[in-house]
């Protein structure tokens, strides 16, 4: 059976830009060839009694004559035509006369001086300009409407995604959301792997949807949104596609930069016009994605920093959330990572409220994950799916996928007929590190050696402090713009004490201390080092109130309140002592480490004389040289909570 041909579609672009082409061709063709010349009429009498003029039509309500030569005497009046070439049609030559001007009388006159050879035509008649002067006025006002229609035509393609009449300048006001239909949901909470709290409590707005009387029997009202908040990638999208699955409802998807426009009151009109078409199917769902593009707080002073459009637009969604009826069937599913520069009006109680918040997942969850993704993922008998989700702390779904994909990929390179563990690591290793260099080029012996030692400082340090991130990889192999990579499985927690803060920040700065040890001097190579460990510092002294002399102050905007105040919450003595402190923390750790390294300094070197022979080494490696990871006294069982980094900690050289 023959494959059926796609038709194309006749794009109209190229029909608006022939017509307009050809009335341009038709205005100038016009004036090029059909504008006569004008004379005086005594000379107008001298060519008549020549004998040159075959016709002459005479307009009696412009006072005008218009005279065709003879084709044989065209050739005698060329001088009076610019360039010496004659209109190719008549009328050839104009005259005008005064008010007084009796036509037929003095044409009479003159023909009765000629033979009757030499005499010409007389046409005497009033022309009307009433079309022609509509015409001279509509033309211009036709082709602008046509610019302006191309030009909203390509404005509603890429707003809300097009749809019927997204061509219609008029429509321009017109919201276009995504609709999914009740059977065109196929997303249903067993796609969504983990976020077992989030979940929960969507379950609730389901239920709210299928059997709105349970609620409202009992004098309740069912909630009218609802704010699912949490970092990129953590399925926030998915969840609430799996909400309007799962209620079987229709699902009305559109985002928030879809609002924004450059033309005044086009933002609330939009928003009008998704509630409008919202409530005609009720009850539905509609979803508003990355809503902090349209609902980011409102300055107090408008013309510092505010967008006045903008804010309409926001003053409509927040009318639209207050205004339609309590028990109507709509809810409102948001999704943002910035929930905290919303505006307060916005989240209060009656518009958005709830807030359900989708954190990155922990270790069970995110083996769940990796099940869902590995489902058409051809594996190795002995892949083990703990042991991955053990060694992607911090990664959220999306993060997630895309090792499972990159894994594939990887194999695929490798012509592997099956996905191994090793992919997996691998592409864990290239998504957080970067590609792997493997010119020989990239450093010098002398640079090598030097990465060798930085990294070897890092894994000694946090191989023997009790609450450093355990080392699980080592590696001077160079990767993206790292020259060394030291791999740490993050403690899966997220309340950090003091003593957890001096041996992170000590772990950081072995590489530096390291390098001065070995060679008496420090490099650039520690910068990333650097600046994670001096914004712990500052975070311990400004924000955690770890230092006995500033005191348990804490000076973070967690409202992002102070994001346009340029006056410091603090004087420039308590600015000074900050720094002083932060300088004796930073010197505390740097003593720390160095003791540390000159304590275990024949271990340090058979550390580094290792990686320099094979350029990756793993932590048992390090435990045949060390011993086992020191642990903290107290420390019976492996925490379970979450770490606040998204990945696996990593010392750059």
């Amino acid at each position: 059976m023959a494959e059926k041909k796609k038709q194309t579609a006749f794009n109209f672009s190229w029909l608006y830009i022939l017509i307009l082409l050809g009335i341009g061709y038709m205005l100038f063709n016009n004036q090029r060839t059909a504008v006569p010349e004008k004379v005086e009429w005594t000379q107008v009498q001298e060519m008549i009694r020549s004998g040159d003029v075959a016709e002459i039509t005479f307009v009696r309500n412009d006072f005008k004559g218009e005279i065709k030569l003879r084709p044989e005497k065209i050739s005698k009046y060329t001088g009076l035509f610019p360039g010496g070439t004659p209109p190719r049609r008549a009328p050839h030559l104009f005259f005008l006369v005064s008010t007084k001007f009796d036509p037929e009388t003095t044409f009479e006159a003159l023909n009765a001086e000629l033979t009757p050879v030499d005499q010409f035509k007389v046409v005497v008649k009033n022309e009307d300009h009433m079309w022609m002067e509509v015409l001279e006025m509509i033309l211009p006002l036709l082709i602008l409407v046509l610019f302006w229609f191309l030009m909203f035509r390509g404005m509603n393609r890429g707003v809300g995604g097009g749809g019927p009449g997204s061509m219609n300048p008029f429509n321009t006001g017109k919201a276009h959301p995504r609709e999914a239909a009740k059977d065109d949901t196929k997303v249903t909470f067993k796609d969504v792997a983990g976020l077992y709290g989030a979940k929960e409590e969507v379950m609730e707005i389901v239920d709210f949807l299928k059997n709105p009387n349970k609620y409202t029997a009992l004098g309740g009202k069912i909630p009218k949104g609802a704010l699912l908040v949490g970092p990129p990638g953590t399925g926030k999208t998915l969840l609430a596609k799996a909400v309007a699955g799962e209620a079987n409802v229709p699902f009305f998807s559109i985002s928030g930069s879809d609002f924004v426009e450059m033309f005044v009151g086009v933002g609330a009109s939009r928003v009008r016009d998704l509630f409008r078409q919202a409530k005609e199917k009720a009850p539905c769902i509609v979803f508003i994605d990355e809503i902090d593009a349209v609902g980011r707080a409102r300055a107090k002073n408008g013309g510092f920093s505010s967008n006045d459009e903008r804010e309409n637009t926001l003053n409509q969604l927040l009318t639209e959330m207050d205004g339609f009826g309590t028990n109507s069937g709509v809810i409102v599913l948001a999704a943002t990572n910035r929930a905290d520069i919303l505006d307060s009006a916005l989240m209060r109680a009656g518009r958005f409220d709830r807030q359900i918040h989708v954190e990155l997942p922990e270790l069970k969850e995110r083996e769940e994950i990796f099940k869902v993704h590995l489902r058409d993922i051809k594996l190795a008998e002995d892949f083990n799916v703990e042991f991955m989700a053990k060694h992607t702390p911090g990664f959220s779904g999306a993060d997630i996928a895309n090792v499972c994909n990159e894994a594939a990929l990887t194999a695929a390179r490798r012509e592997h007929e099956k996905v191994q563990q090793q992919d997996f690591l691998d592409a864990v290793d290239r998504i957080i590190g970067g590609l792997e260099r493997k010119s020989n080029t990239i450093m010098t012996p002398a640079e090598k050696r030097t990465t060798a030692y930085h990294e070897a400082g890092h894994a000694l340090v946090g191989w023997l402090l009790p609450y450093a991130d355990p080392v699980f990889k080592v590696s001077i192999i160079p990767r993206g713009k790292a020259l060394g990579l030291t791999w740490s499985l993050p403690e899966e927690r997220k309340n950090w004490s003091r003593s957890v803060m001096m041996d992170q920040m000590s772990m950081l700065l072995g590489g530096r201390v390291a390098e001065e040890v070995i060679n008496g001097e420090p490099s650039t190579g520690a910068l990333n080092d650097l600046e994670r460990m001096t914004g712990m510092a500052y975070a311990m002294v400004q924000y955690y109130g770890m230092s006995e002399k500033v005191g348990a102050l804490s000076f973070y905007d967690s409202s992002g309140a102070r994001g346009y105040n340029l006056v410091k919450p603090y004087s420039e003595k308590t600015a000074e002592l900050m720094d002083q402190e932060v300088k004796t923390v930073v010197e505390q750790v740097r003593s720390r480490t160095r003791q540390i390294i000159e304590d275990h300094k024949e271990a340090f070197m058979q550390l580094g004389a290792l990686l320099l022979e094979k350029e990756v080494i793993f932590a048992e490696d390090i435990e045949r040289l060390l011993g086992p990871k020191v642990k903290p006294v107290a420390d019976e069982a492996p925490a379970t909570e979450e770490v606040p980094a998204k990945e696996e900690t990593i010392s750059e050289a």
